[in-house]
């Protein structure tokens, strides 16, 4: 559950999301099981949390039993808003600060920045953390909210692994400021619409060196809300399926042109089933064929959503280039 603390807290992120090497385009998200069991909420070992809020700009003075026991994941609104309720699917806006459990210390908070952070209350946020779900779920805008965490012993090191210190329990306090429905979904655009924006100049250009190393130029508009599929070269391959795992060579920049990973540098093509990948590789890739260099802009909820940089994740808008290798 220290995840859980990288995604709800990205100012103190204690435990990077990411897997250590390169950042490739790996599905955002685990997909969501039929049915998701709600662990108990052991509310009551944060009876004793209380909160008074202190006006905009400022942290909200928390008092709580120090040491406060936290045994297991414990979460509880501990004052309930007068704004409207928070619905599934909606995108949640709040604040926090977090807490030593033991002497009340402060860890850190975004009130006096101001700091919004954001978490999409759908299906596959519901599969991964059931309990901070089903609390959000419940509560309104304008809900203080408090998150315990239990501590961890020590871990002793080794040749293959650094010693890790033991922890305390702690405790985050979140406000929600806002909540608001998900934009509607994104689509794949037509070809038709994508040769419109390529004319008007609105979709990244590509260029390769002489070793075939591509490099990208961003419009300064704003990325487009669909998926934007541009076939570079096509090949004469299989066609794709999304089904498929398939080699590639890739490169991929964020919409501010910042390059985050690039298999193209490394020489190597990467394996990945498109099943396996963000959606809009699946999207965009499915019915291309081997051989093929395709370009692809992808919206935020379409690559890693509203809650990327939470997960240490590329945020926003992506551009790839991708050159299909292979299929099995």
């Amino acid at each position: 559950m220290r995840r859980l603390l990288a995604l709800l807290l990205p100012l103190l992120l204690l435990v990077t999301a990411c897997s250590p090497g390169t950042s490739e385009p790996a599905a955002s998200e685990a997909s969501p099981s039929a049915t998701v069991s709600i662990p108990p909420s052991n509310s009551e070992a944060l009876a004793s949390v209380k909160v008074e809020d202190q006006g905009k700009g400022k942290a909200p003075k928390v008092t709580f039993d120090k040491p406060l026991a936290i045994k297991a994941e414990s979460m509880r609104v501990v004052t309930q808003g007068d704004g409207a309720q928070i619905k599934d699917g909606q995108i949640v806006s709040f604040q926090q600060v977090m807490f030593n459990a033991t002497d009340a210390a402060v860890l850190g908070e975004t009130f006096t920045k101001e700091q919004n952070n954001n978490v999409t209350l759908d299906a596959n946020f519901k599969s991964q953390f059931p309990m901070v779900y089903t609390t959000f779920a419940s509560a309104k805008v304008g809900s203080y909210i408090a998150y315990g965490l239990p501590g961890q012993a020590a871990v002793a090191g080794s040749t293959a692994a650094p010693t890790q210190a033991a922890t305390p329990a702690q405790l985050s306090v979140f406000f929600v400021t806002a909540a608001k429905d998900a934009p509607p979904a994104a689509k794949v655009m037509s070809s038709d619409d994508v040769k419109a924006l390529v004319k008007e100049g609105k979709l990244p250009v590509a260029k390769f060196d002489a070793k075939g190393i591509p490099s990208i130029t961003i419009p300064k508009n704003d990325a487009p809300a669909d998926l934007a599929v541009e076939v570079l070269t096509e090949g004469t391959g299989a066609v794709l399926t999304a089904a498929d795992t398939i080699s590639a060579l890739y490169t991929g920049w964020t919409w501010n042109g910042k390059q985050f990973d690039s298999a193209y540098d490394r020489g190597t093509p990467s394996e990945f089933p498109l099943k396996g990948v963000i959606q809009g590789w699946t999207l965009g890739l499915a019915g291309q064929k081997v051989g093929s260099t395709v370009l692809l802009t992808i919206p935020s909820s379409l690559a890693y959503g509203p809650d990327a940089a939470a997960q240490g994740k590329p945020d926003g808008p992506l551009v790839f280039v991708v050159k299909i290798e292979s299929k099995k």
